[in-house]
């Protein structure tokens, strides 16, 4: 997931130098009225379709050296180019993502191994030292902490250098370690996510940074997930158990099992570790890929759709609240928001190779997504 970069800010101490704008402005796209106060200008100008996205570049290049941010709009029939001050914005050291990273390793490692032993959390366990047995720890880093982490980081570090590649800074992954103690199921982490330190300069990079974690982590979870299914057996008892907790299948995980085991899609699974880590890793992409605020499935449909992303975005949180995701439907609502932030650049839209993977990710997020993911009998 990519994080939230914060445009405006006001600051007083920063007085626009005018003419340095109306200079480097005018080199690019000559403009017919200006307006300005100490924190922002704003500048009426005649734009050349056919060249406009190579001009803003290289006017947002260089005014980005002298710390200003150019933004281009089209607003009641006029093209309008603000230009604010760079917001500041202090770096975190990298030893917060070093010790984040090892964190959650260690969490995701101590839950494989309660994971292993055929537990579901610490509180049941009549022997809580048995979780730190050497062979309990291998075992559950092996077959469920590393093909869980490979797919988190994997997906993260996509977001990472397709930043890298468009030139916008952001930082390293800042992992969430969670200890093995909700009650029923438990992975060890709740993700990750990247800040940028940059906005997102137009349509193309917001598309290409929002879909690369995605793609990446789903190109790791599709083996992942077959490996741990050839591992897998269907269940030898069609008798329920009172109480027992229940994972729910995606479409995809469906016919991955189907095929594989050769058995009938309704049949139950008795799921290795590592398909655990697939099945997760797999839900993961899709909650990322959902249209909505600041999640990967937000830079990508406000890239392609505009600002009618939201009317997907509240789309996915209807169809949320009445499945078995309402806690997280409010926390979209209430914490996230619907709306997206538009890319500095608003005006160009995407090519058509991007417009196909645009429906490669929707088909994903549909392939992927459960309705239901929990359930306990």
């Amino acid at each position: 997931m990519v994080g939230k970069w914060k445009l405006y800010k006001k600051d007083n101490n920063n007085i626009l130098d005018i003419e340095l704008l109306k200079k480097e402005v005018g080199q690019q796209f000559p403009f017919y009225d200006l307006k300005f106060d100490d924190n922002s200008a704003i500048f009426f100008c005649r734009i050349d379709k056919n060249s406009l996205e190579e001009k803003f570049d290289f006017l947002r290049e260089s005014l980005k050296k002298q710390n200003y941010v150019p933004i281009l709009r089209y607003e009641k029939g006029e093209d309008v180019i603000y230009v604010v001050k760079k917001p500041y914005r202090k770096e975190k050291s990298i030893w917060i993502n070093i010790f984040l990273i090892f964190s959650t390793i260690i969490t995701t490692v101590i839950t494989g191994s309660i994971l292993y032993i055929g537990y579901n959390d610490i509180w049941n366990i009549p022997d809580f030292l048995i979780i730190f047995n050497i062979d309990n720890l291998f075992y559950g880093g092996l077959l469920f902490a590393f093909p869980l982490m490979s797919i988190l980081i994997i997906h993260e570090m996509g977001h990472y250098f397709s930043s890298k590649k468009h030139g916008i800074r952001s930082s390293l992954p800042f992992f969430i370690p969670v200890p093995p103690i909700l009650p029923n199921f438990n992975i060890g982490t709740f993700g990750a996510l990247i800040s940028s330190h940059d906005p997102m300069p137009n349509k193309k990079v917001l598309f290409d940074v929002g879909i690369s974690g995605p793609l990446a982590g789903f190109f790791i979870a599709i083996p992942v997930t077959i490996i741990g299914i050839m591992f897998s057996t269907p269940s030898i008892t069609t008798d329920t158990i009172p109480g027992e907790f229940m994972l729910g299948p995606s479409i995809l995980f469906t016919l991955l099992t189907s095929l594989i085991l050769n058995i009938p899609y309704d049949t139950s699974i008795d799921l290795s570790l590592t398909a655990f880590a697939g099945w997760i890793g797999l839900l993961i992409t899709s909650i990322n890929l959902l249209p909505a605020g600041q999640l990967d499935g937000g830079h990508i449909f406000r890239a392609v759709l505009g600002e009618k992303q939201k009317y997907a975005g509240w789309i996915a949180v209807i169809i949320m609240i009445f499945t078995g995701w309402t806690f997280f439907a409010l926390i979209i609502i209430l914490l996230m928001g619907m709306m997206h932030p538009p890319p500095l650049n608003d005006n160009t839209n995407l090519d058509n190779k991007r417009k196909l993977l645009f429906f490669v990710a929707l088909a994903i997020l549909i392939l992927c997504f459960i309705p239901f993911p929990f359930r306990t009998i």
